[in-house]
């Protein structure tokens, strides 16, 4: 039997894990060894997602978290490389953008095992976020790329990546599968609704994560004021991220918003369906609330995911709060058909049957 090795370290990751190990659990070819970072090491936004989404439990925890970029990535290669010596796979999948998903990569080309990166081809064009040199990088030296969309295809392109050994398929996006799966049974699974005591539609659902907004005070100040003023029309209901929660006690900071601690994926599923838009600057709920046919305003000064903002499902606002209430009122009043496709459909088994090819 085959094996592969699935890094994965950050939210966005299990969800999308979840999509193909239930695939590779249905066929029973190839068999799954899976690395959890420890990227982001709160309960709530890590060990639930295992439990929830029934994703196998990993072989090896790495515990790494709360350092620096460098030395997390560094422990990270160190840790991974030594189990990869062991595993002998053939095949490492990375998904994203996260220091996991670079360490993960380096790891394995170090070791001449073939990289496969879920989610490549992806560009903000903004080289002082992370995730964008982390995401580059990882493209680079992956020996299957599999793109969300035909923009992901074209970055690669004007990149050159059509003159490397590398094979690039527009495969679709993962989380496409996910949202369509666990959404059926969200509503058994998740009591956060009644709860919270909220109505349909009656409600905003905001996240704020992003190092840019996080690192910079006034940013970070501009934005939350612009979520209360909206709060005054539609009640703001946020989970708070730890790195945004360890900056507002910092300086002090409160708001007249529903904060609520990190959460599954059922509740966040059951929120995105009943929500009346999304505020956000995370990539994953851009897409995850078109996909529950939700308007976005993304706060931030670009999206990877330029074919929402292109057809009108979702809004760049940046930090700017002034922006952000527009758009929050220009929502209200519009209606889009969410029915267009845009990200493809069975992505877990396309991506299944690019990973046996690879093998």
């Amino acid at each position: 039997m085959k094996k592969i090795v699935t890094i994965l370290g950050a939210r966005p990751q299990f969800v999308k894990a979840a999509v193909l190990s239930r695939v590779i659990s249905k066929y029973k070819t190839i068999e799954e060894i899976i690395i959890h970072t420890g990227q982001h090491y709160d309960a709530n936004m890590s060990a639930v997602f295992f439990e929830e989404m029934e994703i196998p439990k990993p072989k090896y925890n790495l515990d790494i978290n709360g350092l620096s970029h460098g030395a997390m990535t560094g422990q990270m290669l160190q840790e991974i490389e030594e189990i990869l010596i062991v595993e002998k796979p053939d095949v490492v999948i990375v998904y994203g953008d996260t220091n996991s998903t670079l360490a993960g990569a380096l790891g394995a080309k170090k070791l001449n095992i073939k990289v496969v990166h879920v989610e490549a081809g992806l560009r903000s064009f903004n080289m002082k976020m992370p995730e964008e040199i982390n995401r580059i990088l990882t493209d680079r030296i992956s020996d299957l790329l599999l793109c969300p969309t035909a923009t992901a295809i074209e970055n690669l392109d004007n990149e050159g990546f059509s003159a490397l050994p590398s094979k690039v398929v527009k495969c679709g996006d993962i989380m496409k599968d996910a949202v369509e799966f666990y959404g059926k049974t969200s509503a058994e699974k998740s009591s956060i609704i009644s709860k919270l005591n909220l109505k349909a539609n009656e409600f905003v659902l905001a996240t704020i994560h992003r190092q840019e907004n996080t690192d910079d005070i006034e940013n970070l100040k501009s934005i939350f004021e612009g979520l209360e003023a909206i709060s005054k029309q539609k009640q703001v209901i946020l989970p708070l991220h730890p790195r945004t929660k360890a900056i507002l006690d910092k300086f002090n900071l409160k708001y007249n918003i529903t904060i609520i601690d990190p959460i599954g994926y059922f509740d966040m599923l059951e929120l995105l369906k009943n929500c009346n838009l999304v505020i956000t600057d995370s990539g994953g709920l851009q897409k995850e609330a078109f996909f529950n046919k939700k308007h976005c305003i993304i706060a931030r000064e670009e999206t990877e995911w330029v074919e929402l903002v292109s057809n009108g499902f979702a809004k760049i606002v940046g930090s700017d709060n002034k922006s952000m209430i527009n758009a929050f009122g220009n929502f209200q009043n519009s209606t889009h058909n969410f029915d267009v496709e845009l990200y493809g459909n069975e992505v877990g088994e396309k991506i299944y049957a690019e990973i046996l090819n690879i093998i």
